[in-house]
């Protein structure tokens, strides 16, 4: 009888390949064509990672030290994101957005037209904020041009918000005929007015000496008892204070102002006028039923013979 045996140093030596192949593999993957290859950290991509927040940030610090040529503007806007793969428009739109609260109009003007002149942005949004800076830096025939721009192309789809920016241009301009042409224009569109360009558009008739036509513009536009506002996500509605006698539009709605300051309390009201009106309504509901029950039993014993009900009587 043959016998084979393996003495235990060859077993041992065995033991020791395995386990030095089984530790060379770990870090090689086995390809489906070209067999085992090393594993290697990707170069392209990084741990840190800049935000549209930064990226905004920097934006208008690049912005800030130039001068108000546009070549220089457009040039440094141009370099800022010659890198980006695709335009940055949430990293832009964050940028006129700090550059609004910091009331830099004319940075505003430079960095909307550079974007629309790359296609991008064209919102209505985008208008705005391009209307409300040359408004507010003095440009008031650019504003009118694009004013014209947008209500010829968008006759029948204009927000309101553009109508009311226009009437408080010329409001605060005295410029009253311009302003009575666009409120006609809302009025043949079908658009109903805010309460803030009633009040304006009032308070020029009051200056006027237009008293009868105050009074019927107050009488076909009476302010709303209720309005609707969001709390926490939450859509709330709330009885609607508005001033009768303003002076200007800063003070148009000292209700709202207070109601955003404490809001809770605002919301808090709401919801006690909530359960009143559940509460009325449910008392109103409970006297019916009981009218329409006792009406009922009144005709139900009227149907009835008079020799039954004197028996029941006895």
């Amino acid at each position: 009888m043959f016998s084979l045996r393996f003495s235990s140093a060859i077993f041992a030596k065995g033991l020791d390949s395995v386990e030095i192949f089984r530790n060379s593999n770990r870090n090689i993957v086995v390809c489906a064509a070209k067999g085992p290859r090393p594993r290697y950290p990707r170069v392209w991509k990084t741990n840190k990672k800049i935000g549209t927040i930064s990226k905004s940030l920097k934006l208008v610090e690049c912005i800030k030290g130039l001068s108000n040529v546009k070549e220089e503007v457009y040039g440094a806007l141009d370099s800022f994101i010659a890198w980006e793969v695709e335009f940055p428009l949430i990293t832009v739109k964050k940028a006129l957005k700090t550059l609004e609260n910091e009331k830099e109009w004319k940075r505003i003007i430079q960095v909307t037209k550079w974007m629309l002149s790359k296609g991008q942005g064209k919102t209505m949004g985008s208008y705005f904020s391009l209307l409300n800076a040359l408004a507010e830096d003095g440009r008031l025939d650019e504003a009118e041009e694009l004013w014209m721009k947008l209500f010829s192309g968008n006759l029948e789809s204009m927000p309101r918000i553009f109508f009311e920016k226009m009437i408080s241009i010329y409001y605060h301009r005295e410029m009253h005929e311009k302003m009575f042409e666009i409120f006609a224009d809302m009025e043949e569109l079908g658009i109903r007015p805010t309460m803030s360009i009633v009040s304006m558009v009032g308070d020029v008739f009051e200056k006027l000496g237009m008293l009868d036509k105050c009074k019927k513009l107050k009488k076909k536009y009476p302010p709303p008892k209720w309005e609707y506002r969001y709390f926490k996500g939450k859509r709330v509605k709330v009885r609607a204070k508005y001033v009768d006698k303003t002076v200007g539009n800063t003070d148009l709605n000292k209700a709202d102002k207070e109601d955003e300051v404490n809001p809770s309390e605002s919301y808090e009201n709401a919801e006690v006028i909530t359960h009143e009106s559940s509460h009325v309504n449910a008392h109103k509901n409970a006297e019916v039923s009981s009218h329409e029950s006792s009406h009922v039993n009144t005709e139900v014993y009227s149907s009835v013979p008079c020799e039954t009900i004197d028996s029941k009587s006895e």
